[in-house]
């Protein structure tokens, strides 16, 4: 089973990288910001507990978190693998997913880390929040969602190398171009 962690600071192009890699290796993409939209959209029992949080550019506790994207694998049992975008987002939920996947007899094959300036950030979300409207992207709570994954959620990254398993590829440029090199990291695995 072919298990990667997509990881970067919002508006890093990992919803783009995404959609392509899924298609190319037949992975199911578990995005928990796209989990959490559509509680929140469905008005479900956990839509409501989050859409305050997610308005105010919080983070959704772990064991929320991690209860919701154990249920979407466990949905899945015949999957290749799974493309995690936007989680891990702490040590102790790295270590979770770890266990989480041990249990089902698989692992975390790499980690890619989409490396993209806070100016190119900026400029990308502001450009996404005018096509999708997104709550989150607007300045104030983007502000705070980037500042978010520079103080904290950067801090997973150590835990991976430790592991061997974290790559880093330059997120700035083409489309294409960054895909090939995602491609040519995950043929690596």
């Amino acid at each position: 089973m072919l298990n990667l962690v997509l990881f970067g600071p919002p508006g890093a192009g990992k919803g783009t990288q995404s959609e392509k890699l899924i298609s190319k290796y037949q992975l199911l993409h578990i995005s928990t910001g796209d989990l959490f939209r559509a509680h929140v959209k469905g008005e479900t029992k956990l839509g409501k507990k989050v859409s305050q949080l997610l308005a105010d550019g919080e983070l959704v506790p772990d064991a929320i978190t991690i209860a919701m994207l154990e249920e979407e694998v466990d949905k899945n049992p015949d999957a290749k693998g799974f493309v995690f975008d936007g989680f891990p987002r702490t040590v102790p939920q790295a270590i979770e997913l770890d266990l989480f996947l041990e249990r089902k007899g698989s692992k975390i094959a790499g980690v890619i880390a989409l490396d993209v300036d806070q100016e190119e950030l900026t400029k990308r979300i502001a450009e996404r929040h005018k096509v999708s409207g997104r709550a989150d992207d607007d300045a104030e709570k983007l502000k705070k969602r980037i500042s978010e994954y520079f103080d904290k959620t950067i801090h997973v990254l150590p835990y991976y190398e430790e592991q061997g398993k974290l790559k880093k590829v330059n997120g700035i440029g083409e489309i294409e171009t960054v895909y090939n090199d995602l491609c040519s990291v995950i043929d690596k695995f």
